[in-house]
């Protein structure tokens, strides 16, 4: 029976709190672990399966009690760790951030083993048991090698193939398409790339380019005679000592070689340097017996547990499985770890592995590279950024091998690698294409799509909504397919397309217009509500770093106005399109140039403190670091303006109308930078004229705030304690310098805290493929572990809490609420192998109801009201509006519709106020009894499969315990199970 206590409420709070506190209780009943796993150390609770939802913020009710303690400031940003934030996200993160709590994580450890081993030619995933090939092998063993051409057909014009990139009129390695000297030279493994083995036709001007004669071979490489310009038999010391001639047009442009001549063999660039257990052959990390994952970071049961990494490190030691006789079949490790839970698809080597194994140019792509002593040596290639989260995902607390319990999933396709890499050898040509490389990227990231939908269960939970991408190339996500559109995007072009509707770019092979519909879908290149823009690489400057540019005070800061970059076809050295840049810095040029153009004048209100010119500068970041305001303009798509002034603490002008920048969609960036519309250029030093004193000095000062989040510092700091290991006594300058920075985030620390907000927009019922919907701004605790559930579980327990029902309440014990109770001791071990087995026995429905009774009677004496064993101490915390949605209870945000088994209907407001009836499984506040029949009905269509329409609760928000005293009832009622 169940009978409500008499209290001076209104009925709407009774039926609410009575709707809350059953279903907290239902919650943490079904929460206790029903199973130990096979192997489990450390004695944690083992979570059960789960769907993550990961929803938009911004839009719906924000706790009116979080509002009162983060007022939004005059320019409606809330500070959270030093930075602005849209006033709804900060005030979450101010507020809840702190609060989440570390959880135990039960990490699967692989022990598949590989059919052959992988014949050495590829890594065992001992997860799946199956191979990883190297770049040029294949096959379940990796048994076969492939054949792969450097040239394509050949024809009476063109004797050794059309040019192609991997052309090789020398040695060609068939595995990898790359060319050179090859067996009978002095130096067979020097290469031959491109121009070098071909004739150079000597031009008719001293001052015109050579060209190359594609068409004829060059001998002279491979001469012994020291007067003509040889290369595969040259001695460096004789080449360096002016004794022979050699050919200027022949390079190392492979990675792992260094020196004019290629003589010194150096480290390659491989994810994390294959994280100190594998060997880096070209970008392919050969990892050590027992370690597998493009960087090598992933243990299996073979491994030595103490060597394990850092982020999957269980808190007690474990037995050295190498010597077991019998591996078990599941191997697990619990560990601590905070949400988000970010789970890395390891995908077929094809996406990543050797797009960088197999590339031409040792600078394409990567962030860094290698000298003749293995010291690293930083990049400008604005691409760096995909390789940069990359590795720190990769080697973050945040991840987890545990695909149940992620909140996320990560996809490495390294597009920023394909796209450079496409048809520079003939299996990566693009016949099919229509001769764009943004449809052939396409084609991959669609063919990286089938993959895991169809070998793993994770995308058709969600239809993707928990799913990462990363376009990283000029236009970032315009050319994504259709059938991943409902995933988060990382990009660097937040191009919302509501001005620029079509392609941007003024590179033919990177337009997307023509792409089908059938294949891209009519989906726009950026979607705030979903999708996020990171910042694009920088190397990191050790002189600017120590001369702490972005710190210059306003005084030296003399320009007001500066932009230095390309200025199209009207200047010297400009780009010929004039859709380049969208146009828009041609209308800078013409109103501001400092500059003369090709005709020799200048801007039409060029002044004397502004700076518009195409000159290249070797003062370039200290000229940005003398100016006040700076300009951010596209180029082909995204340019790193943006980065380079926030860098030099310069405040960003940005023209680029419905463009996000980075950020943008969650920072308040009316705090520190000012937007200009593309058609009030003629007027922009008007409006930054009248920008007062006040504001100049408030908005960079929050430059000089977040200048770090727009810095891959974390990618640096794993770098530079990889070369403290081989330079303990010789650190380098930019080492030194970058881990002087240990104020502030950096942009893997922004990308963390922004998914922390990022909650499920599943949770609005969206159809599968159709838009996100807004969802409610959710209370503190939503990421608890304890809101961590699953439908089946809970109706397999609906039956156990019925009968238990009606047991009386045991007495609690005298025990303090914030102390942990003791760990349960654990139960005998299933069998005599090394398996492990800890675990606890679900608390019973009585001690639930005698500890809820003390959490909502919401007086003093409650504070010390003892937990049951489970709880870990603390009032439980739960995402009560996601957990009501997901089982039918809850209607959609605009107060639904009535629950399958006709419930009263709610009506929800948009202030959060309850529903006056709550229908759950028949059930409401005016019924004699609950319907437990009905409610184990809807759980079990739910455990099936359906969902019979939304519930009657309409709430618009989402609640834990401790929300309960808004609606001003003390005490609050609960029902008697």
């Amino acid at each position: 029976m169940l009978k409500i206590r008499s209290a001076k409420c209104p009925w709407a709070s009774v039926g609410a709190a009575g709707a809350l506190v059953m279903l907290v209780t239902a919650v943490h009943v079904f929460m206790v672990p029903i199973l130990p796993s096979s192997l489990d150390f450390s004695g944690a609770r083992r979570s059960v399966h789960h769907r993550p939802r990961n929803v938009l913020p911004g839009a719906g009710v924000v706790d009116s009690r979080l509002r009162a303690r983060f007022p939004a400031d005059s320019y409606e940003a809330v500070t959270f760790r030093a930075a602005p934030w849209k006033a709804e996200i900060g005030r979450w993160l101010a507020g809840c951030h702190a609060e989440s709590s570390a959880v135990n994580i039960t990490e699967a450890i692989g022990t598949k083993r590989c059919e052959k081993d992988c014949s050495g030619n590829g890594v065992c995933n001992y997860d799946l048991g199956e191979c990883r090939c190297f770049h040029g092998y294949a096959g379940k063993g990796c048994e076969r090698v492939l054949k792969l051409e450097c040239n394509l057909p050949s024809s009476p014009e063109w004797p050794v193939g059309p040019w192609i990139v991997s052309i090789c009129p020398a040695q060609c390695d068939t595995t990898r398409t790359m060319c050179f000297c090859g067996p009978g030279t002095k130096y067979p493994d020097r290469p031959v790339a491109e121009a070098c083995g071909f004739k150079t036709i000597v031009p008719a001007k001293p001052d015109d380019p050579k060209l190359t004669d594609w068409t004829t071979p060059d001998p002279d490489v491979f001469t012994t005679n020291s007067s003509k310009l040889g290369w595969c038999n040259v001695d460096p010391e004789d080449a360096y000592s002016s004794k022979v001639k050699f050919k200027e047009e022949c390079h190392c442009k492979y990675d792992g070689l260094w020196g004019q001549f290629c003589e010194t063999h150096v480290e390659c660039i491989c994810i994390n340097q294959c994280s100190g257990h594998g060997h880096c052959r070209g970008g392919f990390c050969q990892c050590d017996s027992g370690y597998f994952g493009i960087d090598c970071s992933i243990p299996s049961a073979y491994s030595v547990a103490y060597e394990w990494p850092s982020w999957l490190q269980a808190p007690v030691n474990l037995p050295d499985l190498k010597n077991l006789s019998n591996i078990p079949i599941n191997v697990n490790a619990v560990v601590e770890k905070k949400r988000p839970l970010i789970y890395v698809y390891d995908l077929p080597a094809e996406f990543d592995s050797h797009l960088l194994e197999g590339r031409h140019y040792k600078l394409e792509c990567v962030n860094r590279i290698y000298d003749e002593k293995n010291r690293t040596i930083w990049t400008r290639q604005l691409y760096g950024a995909q390789m940069a989260l990359y590795e720190s995902i990769l080697a973050s607390p945040h991840r987890t091998l545990n695909g149940d319990e992620a909140d996320y999933f990560y996809v490495p396709v390294l597009d920023s690698c394909l796209i450079t890499r496409s048809d520079d050898a003939p299996h990566l040509q693009m016949p099919e294409d229509l001769r764009l490389r943004s449809y052939h990227t396409l084609e991959y990231y669609r063919k990286a799509y089938d993959h895991i939908a169809q070998r793993y269960p994770y995308w058709n939970r969600t239809s993707g909504r928990d799913h990462i991408w990363f376009f990283s190339w000029d236009e970032g996500a315009c050319y994504a397919p259709k059938e991943i559109w409902n995933s988060m995007m990382l990009v660097h072009w937040g191009n919302t397309n509501t001005k620029h509707e079509k392609s941007t770019t003024a590179y033919w092979a990177d337009n997307w217009d023509d792409i089908p519909l059938d294949r891209r879908g009519n989906h726009p290149c950026f979607d705030p509500r979903k999708d996020l823009v990171l910042p694009a690489w920088k190397e990191p400057n050790p002189g600017a770093i120590w001369l702490k540019l972005w710190a210059r005070p306003r005084i030296n800061r003399t320009t007001l106005f500066y932009f230095n970059g390309n200025l199209g076809p009207a200047y010297e050295e400009g780009r010929r399109e004039d859709t380049y840049s969208m146009g828009i810095r041609q209308k800078l040029a013409a109103e501001f140039g400092s500059t003369p153009n090709k005709q020799g004048k200048l801007g039409r209100q060029h002044t004397a403190n502004v700076t518009v010119t195409y000159v290249k500068s070797e003062m370039y970041y200290e000229e940005l670091a003398s100016s006040i305001f700076c300009g951010v303009l596209p180029g082909d798509g995204w340019s790193g303006r943006m980065e380079d002034s926030m860098l030099q603490g310069c405040i960003p002008v940005i023209i680029q109308d419905g463009i996000f920048l980075p950020y943008e969609n969650v920072l308040n960036y009316n705090s520190f930078a000012v937007r200009i519309e593309e058609d009030e250029i003629p007027n922009l030093m008007r409006v930054l004229q009248g920008i007062n004193d006040t504001q100049i000095d408030f908005m960079l000062g929050n430059v000089r705030q977040i200048w770090q989040r727009f810095f891959y510092r974390d990618t640096m700091l794993l770098e530079a304690e990889r070369q403290k290991k081989l330079f303990a006594e010789e650190e380098a300058a930019w080492s030194v310098e970058v881990s002087k920075l240990e104020d502030g985030d950096d942009v893997f620390a922004t990308f963390i805290q922004r998914m922390i907000r990022w909650l499920p927009a599943a949770a609005a019922g969206v159809a599968s493929g159709g838009a996100r919907g807004h969802a409610a701004v959710p209370a503190c605790g939503l990421l608890n572990l304890n809101a961590q559930h699953n439908v089946h579980v809970i109706h397999q327990r609906l039956q156990e809490l019925k009968s238990s029902s009606s047991s009386p309440a045991k007495p609690p014990q005298q025990q303090s609420r914030r102390t942990p109770p003791p760990p349960p001791p654990p139960p005998a071990a299933s069998s005599p192998s090394s398996t492990v087995t800890t675990g606890a026995m679900p608390p019973s429905a009585s001690c639930f109801q005698s500890q809820l009774d003390h959490s909502m009677a919401m007086t003093a004496a409650a504070e010390s009201a003892p937990p049951c064993d489970g709880f870990g101490g603390g009032r439980p915390q739960l995402d009560l509006k996601e957990f009501l949605q997901q089982i039918g209870v809850l209607g959609e945000d605009d107060g639904g519709a009535a629950g399958k088994h006709h419930g009263p209907q709610g009506v929800g407001e948009d202030d959060g106020e309850v529903a006056d009836a709550f229908g759950f499984g028949g059930g409401n506040s005016n019924a004699a009894e609950f319907d437990w029949d009905a409610l184990a009905a809807d759980m079990s269509d739910i455990a099936a499969g359906g969902h019979g329409g939304g519930g009657a609760l309409g709430v618009n928000g989402a609640f834990h315990m401790d929300d309960l005293d808004q609606f001003g009832c003390v005490p609050i009622p609960v029902w008697d199970i």
